[in-house]
């Protein structure tokens, strides 16, 4: 047995329907197409969702919503967050470098701190957006709320 007397398993191949190839075949003229209509036609194929000609379910069902392009999405980090982060590396200044190292954020989303939890040691954070609980909380403890 060498390459050249390979072949496969008895049954286990078919050969493909060729069509269009003349009368003799038994598959030439309208080539398994059937008679007119779109579908027999060279270039035919159906739009997504064409029900034949019935309104589709896309335009059947009311439309609803309303989605804002000019929407800011922030990433919200709690104050409790901010202090566990500080007490484990040590921190006075938290940024958005420290949030993006301790894998809070990914490098182009926006943080709001948001006021739940409490701060015990003095902090300056910095992040794009501060509720006015959370700016309470960390001038209560005398640090900074800076916004970015």
């Amino acid at each position: 047995m060498n390459l050249s007397n390979l072949k496969p398993a008895e049954g286990s191949t078919k050969t493909r329907k060729r069509i269009g190839r003349g009368p003799g075949s038994g598959l030439g003229g309208t080539s398994t197409r059937g008679h007119k209509g779109a579908k027999s036609r060279s270039g035919y194929s159906k739009k997504i969702g064409f029900e034949g000609g019935q309104m589709p379910l896309q335009r059947r069902v009311p439309k609803f919503g309303f989605k804002n392009i000019n929407r800011v999405e922030y990433k919200a980090i709690n104050l409790e967050t901010i202090q566990k982060l500080a007490d484990a590396k040590n921190l006075t200044k938290v940024g958005m470098n420290d949030f993006i190292e301790a894998g809070f954020i990914s490098s182009n989303q926006l943080v709001k701190v948001l006021g739940n939890g409490s701060l015990t040691t003095k902090l300056d954070v910095e992040a794009n957006a501060f509720s006015k609980s959370a700016v309470a909380a960390i001038e209560a403890v005398g640090g900074n709320a800076v916004k970015l």
